[in-house]
């Protein structure tokens, strides 16, 4: 129950942290300055998986009405460092890792289990200098990390993954994908797992932004049919901002840095037995512009 108090607590301080840059420009309207022009372009960049921008995001999801009398919540925390290697003039590897920490109430009697899930890398070859078409390719791989045998799945796995996106006038829109297999690991049963997440972006004045990017998964060896398809159907709202702008930091770099915050809630239109009705997700991003 501590845990989950925590979790709860940091739940509501990380939506303050999204609501507090409204209520600061509501009080003091800021003056129009030459970041302006880069950050429109900051936010667009945000939102294309293979940018040339380093970033590190904090995905926060809580799965509610979860478990088998579907009264639980599911935390999982998504640390997501985004980092590009140039390898040339004209590509770019771009380095994603997505390390998870979660909290899951168990399903035998004892209560539940916290810690670090399997940890999953994705390096994707994309050009330096895409054109309307902007996309990425490479192997994705998940590593048995977890520190619970609830929180992972004891399996090595590995397959493709790809992104294609464009970027048309205030709209961003593309979807990524990948679908690996399990090679080795010390658990029974064997990984066949699709994931598509497709992403809707349209930009706003004032780098506020509507967003949609539901999550899609199939679980191909699912022992029911029913319990394959996980998808979400939802959206929500973004703002990038830079922490100068809510913190009395001027003059000092750190005043500089630019935050990009969304949240987003999705329904479960096919869930397993098990799953999570409905889900609350919110993220902040800490950027790291050239």
């Amino acid at each position: 129950m501590r845990a989950m108090r925590t979790l709860g607590v940091f739940g509501a301080l990380s939506i303050l942290f999204l609501l507090t840059p409204v209520s600061a420009q509501a009080a003091e309207p800021q003056e129009p300055n030459k970041e302006e022009d880069k950050d429109a372009e900051l936010v667009k960049q945000t939102q294309n998986p293979v940018a040339d921008l380093i970033s590190v995001p904090f995905q926060n999801n809580y799965n509610f009405a979860a478990g088998p009398k579907h009264n639980h919540m599911i935390y999982l925390l998504n640390i997501q460092p985004v980092i590009p290697i140039h390898i040339t003039e004209d590509w770019n590897l771009i380095t994603r890792i997505i390390q998870p920490v979660i909290n899951i109430p168990s399903l035998a009697p004892g209560g539940n289990a916290t810690g670090l899930g399997d940890m999953n890398p994705t390096f994707f070859l994309s050009s330096a200098k895409p054109g309307e078409l902007i996309w990425g390719v490479g192997p994705t791989f998940t590593l048995p990390t977890a520190t619970d045998k609830l929180l992972g799945n004891g399996k090595f796995s590995l397959g493709p993954a790809a992104v294609a996106l464009t970027m048309q006038g205030h709209w961003v829109v593309g979807a990524l994908m990948n679908n690996q297999w399990s090679v080795a690991g010390w658990t029974s049963g064997h990984v066949n797992q699709f994931l598509i997440q497709p992403f809707i972006n349209y930009n706003l004045p004032d780098h506020w932004y509507l967003v949609s990017a539901p999550i899609l998964t199939a679980n191909w060896a699912a022992p029911k049919a029913g319990d394959v398809w996980t998808a979400p159907l939802g959206g929500g709202v973004g703002k990038l901002f830079r922490l100068g702008e809510i913190l009395p930091l001027e003059g000092h770099e750190i005043a500089k840095l630019p935050i990009n915050t969304q949240i987003q809630a999705f329904g479960n239109i096919a869930r397993p037995e098990d799953g999570a009705k409905w889900q609350l997700r919110f993220q902040f991003e800490f950027l790291f512009p050239k």
